[in-house]
Parts: structure tokens; C-alpha cells; sequence
């Protein structure tokens, strides 16, 4: 593992105002996050804040907000975001030289929404493959290093096989000394045998095991019985 505690010190902040008024924000700043495996998952409902937590922890690492490897630090016109600027670390075990030194640092910051921009930096043709496949691309042939890799929804491009194999890449990965984490939907990446597991919600920030999740219990309902949930949206 690379990293042990996020943590955030803002100074005065208004507490009412966005980033701060978001639950696992204040928890951010007021506890930290500790890391307790080389996989960690940050889920939850739209608008809870899993993106803006881990776009920040991306950015305190010194990864491009708008997605890509270290070398390309800033390369885009994204400024910083403000929690993001406030976002320090402590060290694993494993991670000190890294983390003390800039030349050391390795890592990929890879978001849904900007992965065309971020892939075709990493001369890896966007263009000239579909969305899934640059995705896979960029895990085959970028996630390959120890380092900090952070995912925002990848899911998001990829097949139910392909998602398959983005667990394949992380088991890979992390057995090299990697650290991963991932904001995600999916209960089928949080199913990851050893992967910690980060609810996010009104409630700040909470360790769920899987089988207790939101969203593993909504999608076991409505594969089992669809017409349950289908009811209330269609006429």
C-alpha cells in the first residue's frame, strides 16, 4: 500500500457552502480516512460525494483532475479543485519513499467523463477504438507500476466481461505493491474478495461489507423481480 490516512485541514470554512456542506467531506476534515486494504471502493448515491472525494484524494496525490498518469500532472486546463488543495496523506509502510518524493510517485487518475481527453494524451488512439476498449487499454497498458491508481465509475464504459477484467488488472496490480481506489455503482467490482468498502451518504463515511450494501440489496431485488421497481416509473 502506498497510503495509510487522507486527511484535510481547510482552516475557517463555511460549512454551508460546497465542498464542506457534503457529510463525507466533514468527515474528511474532522477524522480522516483511513486505508485498511490495497483496494479500496467509495459507493453511494448520486450527489453523495464519492466523486468529489476521490477526484480530491487524486488530486492531493498530484494526479491530473481532469484524468491521466503522473507525468502529465496538470496537463489539462482544469484548475485544482478546493478540497483538493487541502487533501494531505500519511504514508503506508510502503509508500514513504513515494510519497516523499516527487520523482518516485507513479499513478493514474482515470474518471468517466474525461477518459477520451485523458487517453489520447496517453497516446492511446480514442478515436480509433470504442469507449470500453480504451478503458481497457489504459488498464493494460498504464496500470502496470506500484503506485496510486483512482478510478471514478469506470464501470461506467464497460461490459459485465470487461468489468470482469478490470478486476483481473487490479488483483494483478495489487499484488505488485499497487493501491486502487475506486468510486463505483457496481456490485459486481465490489464483490473484489479483500476490498474494503466505503459507504458514503447523509451519514458522512461508513465501512459496509458487501453483502449489506444499498445498492447490492436494490439490484438483487429488481433482478429477481424488475415489474417491483418498474411500476413506480412506467405508466
Amino acid at each position: 500500500m502506498i497510503i495509510e490516512r487522507a486527511y484535510a485541514h481547510a482552516g475557517s470554512y463555511d460549512p454551508g457552502e460546497w465542498p464542506w456542506s457534503v457529510p463525507c467531506v466533514r468527515e474528511l476534515l474532522d477524522a480522516g480516512l483511513c486505508f485498511t486494504a490495497p483496494v479500496t471502493f467509495v459507493v453511494g448515491e448520486n450527489g453523495s460525494g464519492k466523486s468529489t472525494l476521490v477526484e480530491a484524494l487524486a488530486e492531493g496525490f498530484g494526479l491530473d483532475p481532469w484524468g491521466g498518469s503522473h507525468e502529465w500532472r496538470y496537463a489539462s486546463h482544469r484548475a485544482k479543485s478546493v478540497l483538493g488543495e487541502h487533501v494531505r496523506f500519511d504514508a503506508a509502510p510502503g509508500g514513504r519513499r513515494m510519497l516523499t518524493s516527487w520523482s518516485a510517485r507513479q499513478g493514474f487518475f482515470l474518471r468517466a467523463e474525461t477518459a477520451l481527453d485523458a487517453l489520447g494524451r496517453e497516446g492511446l488512439d480514442p478515436d480509433g477504438r470504442s469507449h470500453g476498449e480504451g478503458f481497457l487499454a489504459a488498464f493494460r497498458g498504464k496500470f502496470l507500476r506500484p503506485g496510486l491508481y483512482v478510478l471514478d465509475e469506470p464501470e461506467a464504459a464497460l461490459s459485465f466481461s470487461s468489468c470482469l477484467e478490470l478486476l483481473g488488472h487490479i488483483d494483478q496490480l495489487t499484488a505488485a505493491g499497487a493501491q486502487v481506489i475506486c468510486a463505483t455503482h457496481s456490485p459486481l467490482l465490489t464483490a473484489l474478495p479483500g476490498a474494503d468498502i466505503v459507504e458514503v451518504g447523509d451519514h458522512g463515511m461508513r465501512r459496509t461489507p458487501w453483502q449489506d450494501l444499498a445498492l447490492v440489496d436494490h439490484w438483487r431485488r429488481y433482478l429477481a423481480d424488475p415489474g417491483t421497481y418498474l411500476r413506480h416509473v412506467l405508466e
